[in-house]
């Protein structure tokens, strides 16, 4: 029985709507057609010891660059908040650009804390917690609490019969279908594009990242609370240096860019068509990770905000490998090329995509099930 995810336990928009029964169904339903194949000449899958070797040049942190990288987030943004600082007098409309532009940056910030949670940023570990406690204090996200539902989320991707903590909600077919219509309701609302990728991602931050996790230990709760302790010092200081109100809409349309974007790259890396999930022993942590996991091959401009975590197949195989050593990786061997790959406008298409249909070994939209559901009615019978 799948646990409730992102529409329940994280992102906060659905709460406590308890647990639905997934009973058998005609899979006639689905329709009969195969699962698409992702690759004409599929080359197979190496070995965890193949790929490792591979990946094993790639993993060691370097500090040139992990300084380097946090010199090139960290100082923009304290040069963003100081030109709004002296641009705010003229005119609050003229600094919205300039926070949305300190979005961006944000999520640059948002990935050197990614990384320091995997302990892949630098090789010190008190280094990367030292980073990692203000990275997250600049993206309103608790250090360790995070680490341990991203920590998860890499061991149960993919894993149907392991759902429910730093995943986004997703049904199959069958446990769509035999929900109650409640559930339906909650899960279309959650789903949602406009719930999902701009009212979720501030309540999640924001909000969500406030509460402990019930079922974490005691340090990650103990981080949650330091965090919020911090933000209430960084809220109410900045407030008195900008003023509250015109710092209330700078940090929100800060938050609100990285946000959006940050949870738009979380779910087109897991959430296209051809992803894959499996249920309990078949599934495989290499298969989750090359084939439920997208290459996102974005415009450079794109991937040096988002910190080149569009090669997320690559980060999901080893999430040590520090987010500057990714592209080399990926590039390293024709093995690592094998992952789906999403370009910007095509991966647009995801947005109508709710259910994964289990028969067919796809994700699909609510319109492909009611036509599934129209073709099993007019069936005729045998």
């Amino acid at each position: 029985m799948p646990r409730l995810s992102i529409g329940q336990e994280r992102l906060g928009v659905v709460m406590n709507m308890g647990a639905h029964t997934t009973v058998n169904v005609d899979k006639n339903i689905q329709g009969d057609s195969s699962k698409k194949s992702r690759i004409e000449e599929p080359t197979p899958l190496l070995s965890p010891r193949e790929w490792k070797k591979l990946v094993a040049e790639f993993q060691p942190p370097h500090i040139g660059r992990a300084v380097w990288q946090l010199i090139n987030t960290l100082v923009p943004i304290l040069a963003i908040w100081v030109s709004i600082y002296f641009i705010k007098e003229t005119s609050l409309l003229m600094c919205i650009p300039l926070a949305m532009l300190g979005g961006l940056f944000l999520v640059r910030a948002f990935i050197i804390f990614h990384d320091c949670g995997h302990g892949s940023f630098f090789k010190s570990k008190r280094a990367n917690s030292i980073v990692g406690f203000i990275t997250g204090m600049l993206t309103f996200t608790p250090y360790r609490q995070w680490s341990w539902e991203h920590a998860r989320h890499h061991a149960t991707n993919g894993d149907l019969d392991r759902r429910g903590i730093g995943d986004i909600w997703t049904l199959t077919v069958e446990e769509y279908v035999t929900s109650s219509k409640w559930m339906k309701f909650s899960y279309r609302f959650v789903r949602n594009p406009i719930i999902l990728f701009v009212f979720a991602p501030l309540v999640l931050f924001v909000i969500l990242q406030r509460l402990p996790n019930s079922k974490s230990k005691t340090k990650e709760k103990r981080s949650v609370y330091l965090m919020n302790a911090t933000l209430v010092v960084w809220c109410v200081g900045m407030s008195m240096i900008y003023g509250f109100l015109a710092w209330l809409v700078i940090q929100t349309t800060m938050m609100a860019v990285a946000s959006l974007f940050g949870l738009w790259l979380f779910y087109v890396q897991h959430q296209f068509e051809d992803t894959y999930w499996a249920a309990g022993k078949e599934w495989n942590y290499t298969s989750a990770a090359m084939e439920g996991s997208s290459f996102y091959n974005l415009p450079r401009i794109l991937q040096w905000f988002s910190g080149n975590i569009g090669f997320h197949h690559i980060h999901h195989l080893n999430p040590l490998i520090p987010n500057y050593n990714l592209e080399r990786c990926h590039y390293s061997h024709p093995f690592f090329q094998q992952a789906p790959e999403l370009r910007f406008f095509s991966s647009l298409k995801t947005i109508r995509l709710r259910l994964w249909d289990e028969v067919n070994g796809k994700m699909i939209s609510f319109r492909e099930l009611n036509r599934q559901l129209t073709m099993k009615k007019i069936q005729p019978a045998v």
